[in-house]
């Protein structure tokens, strides 16, 4: 018998995950995870997700409507990821998904989607007082990479705002983060939110700690320079970490000025739960507040730090059912 379902995917630089779930649903217990580098090409990878969902459910026709999620700019046919060596056009995944509607959004738009679908016991307040009905809301989340998004609550409903902030320019605010600046950009040439807000980012400011200091580099990996830091085995670690989430919070008050988000600002992505308490007592608030004459504007906005490891497919299943 023919079962209604739709496919949903949240696809980063590293981990591709799919949920298939029946319509009226947003969640599912039928999710699939995958390493982006374990697959030259992403249509071989949807070739095997297509058979594992059909022996896993017992659903052997095509999804009714699809939404991918994906870690890039998605408003052309030809995606191409912009921290992963993936691609594909949206004509030839909806042939090979053989699905009636084909929908294919930013990653951070499907994360403010799911943003509208948490409860209390999905977030951690980090500061501020209460958030205010019907303003707007800033999202961003560091993973592979950075995103950013908005929200806006209205009388119907929402909007979402997506974007690419994560490229916007890293602006320094002390003397140690415009001398990682001016290592970096040796490097790279110009120098992002994303070069250091970021799994990348926390290797590229530790590299350039080094650099700076004069000695070798210990650690090659992000993972390594967290586990660093919280044994306190390593101090260029620390004062990477601490780099990090001062780095977070003067771009959270910026995107909370640049929004008005008095709605509150959301901070998402899979690499701050790893160290949330570390987060949580760090200068991120501080640096948050530190505006100068609008220390007071933004002293009562909250921040809340979302520890749901499904968003993205959540987000992804919201935008089926708001469309």
């Amino acid at each position: 018998m023919k079962t209604n379902w739709h496919l949903v995917a949240d696809i980063g630089g590293t981990n591709a995950r799919f949920s298939a779930v029946l319509q009226g649903q947003l969640e599912s217990a039928y999710e699939f995870h995958y390493s982006v580098e374990e697959y030259p090409e992403f249509t071989e990878l949807i070739g095997k997700l297509l058979i594992e969902i059909a022996q896993a459910t017992g659903w052997n026709n095509p999804p009714l409507n699809a939404c991918f999620a994906v870690a890039c700019p998605a408003d052309t046919d030809l995606i191409t990821f912009t921290n992963s060596h993936w691609t594909f056009t949206k004509g030839a995944l909806k042939d090979a998904l053989d699905c009636q509607n084909l929908t294919v959004i930013n990653d951070f738009e499907a994360v403010a989607h799911g943003i509208t679908e948490l409860t209390e016991g999905d977030l951690v307040q980090v500061g501020g007082q209460a958030s205010v009905e019907n303003k707007a809301i800033g999202i961003l989340g560091a993973g592979t990479g950075l995103g950013v998004a908005g929200l806006l609550p209205h009388a119907q409903g929402y909007h979402v705002i997506d974007t690419e902030g994560g490229h916007a320019d890293y602006a320094p605010i002390d003397e140690v983060q415009s001398a990682v600046v001016n290592c970096l950009r040796e490097r790279y040439g110009r120098v992002s939110l994303e070069r250091l807000l970021s799994g990348k980012g926390l290797l590229n400011i530790y590299t350039a700690l080094c650099t700076i200091g004069g000695f070798e580099a210990v650690y090659t990996t992000p993972a390594e320079v967290v586990a660093g830091a919280l044994d306190s085995a390593d101090a260029t670690a620390l004062q990477t970490l601490n780099m990090f989430c001062e780095g977070m919070g003067a771009a959270a008050g910026n995107l909370a000025l640049t929004f008005g988000a008095r709605g509150g600002i959301y901070i998402a992505g899979g690499v701050i739960p790893r160290f949330q308490e570390f987060f949580i007592n760090s200068a991120f608030r501080s640096k948050f507040e530190d505006k100068g004459r609008f220390v007071s504007y933004l002293q009562p906005i909250p921040v809340y730090l979302v520890i749901r490891s499904n968003l993205g497919l959540l987000g992804a299943a919201k935008m089926l059912q708001h469309n």
